[in-house]
């Protein structure tokens, strides 16, 4: 069963109204309740047609697949800035500018978004079932989730991060990382080819855990470029990696 809900959130341009996607496995049981994945980019979770470049990760087909117990809420990005709402930082770039309000929108995501999918949904509410995950700035996103707000997050899944943004804020923040945290990165080899200086950001960002203690696993993924069909077939080994159906 996947939720199409109309939902109201602040912008980086002020208040507005998306759609929010929310996934909950269809053989649940009576009284059953399950972790929740905060995905970010909502807007190619599930569906093709919703996708910018017409390729979704189509989440609920694999986890279905793999017979995972998981909800997943997934609110699209901002179409006007998403640079902004999914950058933490500041900056000017070759490929947009950032206000850097991440930060805000993140406070609404668990200020506001958690207590409505935990009241509304069979949520396993606690931090050890609250996970996050994202692709390119969604996945910057989602390593900065995971240092900034480990208090509600105990997994995250950060496909090809942005890191680009601010390697060495970004490296900072990582050490901050809580040490009962499992972290999943990875980057295509292809893409890194194409950006060769997010290697050095990559090194970083694992220094950078391996000083906190957190659990972490990285991957290069062989011949792998940055959309979503090259994420989407990483998803499996993601999800594998923490095992993260542990938390039912």
């Amino acid at each position: 069963m996947i939720d199409k809900i109309r939902i109201d959130l602040p912008a980086p341009a002020g208040e507005e109204e998306r759609t929010a996607y929310v996934y909950v496995p269809d053989d649940a049981k009576a009284g059953e309740r399950f972790p929740v994945m905060y995905l970010f980019d909502g807007q190619t979770a599930f569906f093709d047609e919703t996708a910018p470049y017409g390729e979704s990760l189509r989440l609920a087909e694999l986890l279905k697949e793999r017979k995972t117990r998981l909800i997943v809420a997934s609110v699209e990005a901002d179409k006007k800035d998403r640079m902004s709402e999914y950058s933490p930082f500041a900056f000017r770039s070759p490929f947009g500018d950032s206000t850097g309000y991440g930060r805000r929108h993140l406070e609404w995501l668990t200020g506001v978004f958690k207590p409505f999918i935990d009241e509304k949904y069979p949520t396993l509410g606690d931090r050890a079932h609250t996970m996050l995950a994202g692709s390119s700035l969604g996945g910057l996103m989602t390593l900065y989730g995971m240092a900034v707000f480990g208090d509600v997050f105990s997994a995250g899944l950060a496909f090809s991060p942005s890191l680009w943004v601010n390697a060495g804020e970004m490296a900072r923040l990582l050490e901050k990382v809580r040490p009962d945290s499992e972290i999943y990165f990875d980057y295509g080899e292809k893409e890194l080819t194409n950006h060769k200086e997010v290697k050095e950001s990559l090194v970083m960002a694992a220094d950078a855990l391996a000083k906190s203690g957190a659990c972490y696993c990285f991957r290069l993924a062989k011949g792998a470029i940055h959309n979503e069909g090259a994420w989407k077939k990483r998803l499996p080994s993601a999800l594998d990696c923490f095992e993260l159906t542990r938390m039912n």
